[in-house]
């Protein structure tokens, strides 16, 4: 059998090291809680931009990659056709896109990695959740109208329509 103040003093050893670990997991944690707030500040400010091959479109996204700035060159409708100038803009807004995305995951991969908090007390939330890119929200696409359909009579023939 054990001496009662044996036990007693290696229980108290127990409990100061595990006093010093959750003192370590907590110091980690606000470091990490201080060093994501920092992050998610510079996210915020995360603008992607590209400009066409040929100069004619410039698009400028915010960091989930909505577009918040488009520019045409003043020869723009002059040098292209609007089915061309159409598929420019697409695919220089999806590289503006890319460029936000990629200064996104660059700024929070520092932060991947360490204890998480979700794997010590359950419930709690995961910095790897935290850490994702803003998503994309994308409209859905416009049914495309036809001249033909866009007579400038939309109350139905009230107001003296052609039909």
């Amino acid at each position: 059998m054990t001496d009662p103040a044996e036990h007693r003093a290696r229980l108290e050893a127990r409990n100061a090291a595990m006093r010093e670990n959750v003192a370590g997991l907590l110091a980690d944690l606000n470091r990490r809680t201080s060093e994501l707030a920092d992050a998610q500040g510079r996210v915020a400010a995360v603008t992607g931009s590209a400009t066409s091959p040929d100069g004619l479109v410039r698009a400028v996204v915010n960091p989930a990659g909505v577009l918040t700035e488009l520019t045409f060159a003043p020869t723009a409708f002059t040098r292209s056709t609007p089915e061309k100038l159409a598929r420019q803009v697409v695919a220089t807004a999806q590289a503006a896109a890319g460029s936000a995305r990629d200064q996104v995951e660059a700024l929070l991969a520092p932060l991947q990695g360490g204890t998480d908090l979700s794997s010590l007390v359950e419930g709690a939330p995961s910095f790897a959740d935290l850490l994702r890119p803003p998503a994309a929200t994308t409209p859905p696409p416009a049914a495309p109208r036809h001249a033909a359909e866009d007579d400038d009579d939309d109350f139905g023939g009230v107001f003296g329509g052609r039909r």
